[in-house]
């Protein structure tokens, strides 16, 4: 099963992809069934309008979908923010990221950061750096992904995949 996770931005959106060797088992005793697919960033250019970028985005989310072919999307929802310019934003940027997993007939899953952080460190309120090592040690990297974007695209993909696995022992 493969897995993309995003963290959308209409500036910045962090992918990340990942693979479940073996769905039946327990992928949390220190990641031995998860494998990375790939992981990067679509930045789209600061000089265009916000149509534009988010034209961008699909554009190219749209390939990477192509190219990988994911069973399923994951995606961060926005659960607080400090700036309404910002949320409004990264709202319209959700919002094409969705489309696009559903036009793709991806099954969309979308995860709160406290979710996410519980299912990779095993609590809620962790910081954003004991996520980054979390997914590096769960995905046996030799270094924490950056940009931040991208690790936080790994995180809820990893979440997902910890998410689907409870479902499939239930």
């Amino acid at each position: 099963m493969i897995i993309l996770g995003v963290d959308p931005g209409t500036a910045i959106t962090g992918y990340g992809i990942i693979k479940i060797k073996n769905q039946k088992s327990k992928i949390k005793n220190n990641g031995k069934d998860l494998e990375l697919i790939d992981y990067g960033c679509i930045i789209t250019k600061p000089n265009i309008d916000t149509s534009g970028r988010l034209l961008d985005l699909f554009k190219r989310l749209k390939r990477i979908i192509k190219k990988y072919k994911p069973d399923m999307m994951a995606v961060e929802d926005i659960f607080f923010f400090k700036n309404l310019k910002t949320a409004i934003k990264v709202s319209q940027a959700r919002g094409v990221i969705l489309l696009i997993g559903k036009q793709a007939k991806l099954s969309v899953f979308e995860y709160t950061p406290l979710q996410v952080k519980q299912s990779v460190v095993g609590y809620g309120r962790a910081e954003k750096r004991q996520v980054q090592k979390m997914v590096k040690i769960l995905l046996k990297l030799k270094d924490i992904p950056k940009p931040d974007d991208a690790a936080d695209a790994l995180a809820v993909a990893i979440c997902c995949g910890h998410s689907i696995n409870s479902k499939l022992e239930n």
